[in-house]
């Protein structure tokens, strides 16, 4: 053959010459299917075995179509077939065979072989389109498998996700309790602020809010870690700063690395539900909704974060709650947003404000934090970046 056309590999994505391994036994066809190639103007770059067990040894990931007859000195038939598609999981199998047997065909295709082809009835445009063509559609086969893999992963992990979001231990039918949780990875459930309320046998409602530093799955599973390791603490009957600094050693123990930390809030309500003790690890105030009055709950006594001082103590701040009231408890995810296009942040006065000027503030429901939620949101311009968590516990004398 004299004339040759200008090579191209004409596969989208593929720079440089198609990797083809050629199983063929015959000398005068594969030298046959070299000529009908560089006849066609395929760039190929043909790697030739004579035999299955050299195919082998010769197979590597640059290959990215396999071109076999199904007759050799050590394999054949359907079965040879399957031991190609074995071996080369992650190159296009297209059969080239003197076989014209259609339902041997129809069997190959669907093993697994993108092609049938038989050599008597093949030229050389035929056979570089169907090694393009096989190509392409073992790549989409491929993109398709990841996709539902992923598909099935992430379905997997939401499940996993949903079931460490925790279920409120409350049994008292004056407190509503109301939570929102909206992690700042893009498609996660689960991020590294955590939340929790255990109501004890004796009536003292626990509360707890914490941040975890970072945003990734291993801040989510060390924040998961905290929080039940928090509710076990105070089923166990743990309370106040001693209970911080076991939760100190456990965070010392589970963390990835010692620049870890995790700011944190923790409240006990007493049982007549008129005076809670707070503790602060670092994290941002709560507030107090009292009638018309929104106010934060600053104190003297709030100590470092967990994670940064070894030996650190923390004690507790009284605040009186009356009759009728509501208590906010939020991860600085809520705060940091912008106000505008400046770089002033919301900050915990801001949410103040927001919060007087909100009706549903005497409500203490979902709709005041839905409310911060979208009014700290559109001050920013748009949605908040940062993992956040809201916990509003309320209470109302007529339950």
């Amino acid at each position: 053959m004299n004339h040759r056309q200008q090579q191209h590999s004409a596969v989208p994505g593929v720079d440089g010459p198609l990797g083809l391994l050629l199983i063929e036994d015959d000398p005068g066809d594969a030298f046959l299917v070299q000529e009908l190639l560089a006849e066609s103007g395929l760039n190929v770059d043909i790697t030739h075995a004579p035999t299955l067990g050299e195919a082998r040894r010769k197979l590597s990931r640059r290959v990215q179509c396999i071109l076999v007859d199904l007759s050799l000195p050590d394999a054949d038939g359907f079965e040879l077939l399957q031991e190609v598609l074995s071996m080369g999981t992650h190159a296009a199998v297209v059969v080239l065979t003197g076989l014209d047997d259609s339902h041997l065909g129809v069997r190959a295709v669907a093993a697994g072989a993108e092609d049938y082809l038989v050599k008597q009835h093949v030229d050389g445009p035929l056979l570089a389109r169907a090694i393009r063509y096989a190509i392409e559609r073992k790549r989409a086969e491929e993109s398709e498998r990841r996709l539902v893999e992923a598909r099935i992963v992430g379905r997997e992990n939401a499940r996993l996700e949903r079931g460490l979001l925790p279920v409120p231990v409350i049994d008292d039918p004056t407190l509503h309790h109301h939570t929102r949780y909206q992690p700042g990875r893009e498609r996660a459930l689960l991020g590294g602020d955590f939340y929790d309320t255990v109501q004890t046998s004796d009536g003292t409602v626990h509360l707890v809010i914490g941040d975890v530093c970072g945003h990734g799955p291993d801040e989510a599973a060390l924040g998961v870690c905290l929080r039940m390791a928090w509710r076990t603490l105070v089923l166990a009957g743990h309370t106040g700063g001693g209970l911080l600094s076991t939760l100190d050693t456990v965070l010392g123990l589970e963390r990835r690395s010692d620049e870890i930390f995790t700011t944190l809030c923790m409240v006990t309500v007493a049982p007549d539900r008129r005076s809670a003790q707070i503790y602060m690890a670092g994290h941002p105030v709560p507030l107090l909704f009292v009638g018309d009055e929104v106010t934060a709950l600053e104190g003297e006594e709030f100590g470092p974060a967990l994670g940064l001082l070894p030996g650190a103590e923390w004690s507790a701040v009284d605040v009186e709650l009356g009759e009728s009231w509501g208590l906010m408890l939020y991860t600085d995810g809520l705060i940091e947003g912008l106000i505008g296009k400046g770089p002033e942040r919301l900050g915990t006065d801001g949410l103040i404000r927001l919060a007087q000027n909100t009706p549903d503030r005497k409500f203490c429901s979902d709709a005041l934090i839905d409310t911060l939620v979208s009014e700290a949101e559109t001050l920013n311009g748009e949605a908040l970046a940062d993992d956040l968590a809201v916990l509003l516990l309320a209470r109302s004398e007529t339950g």
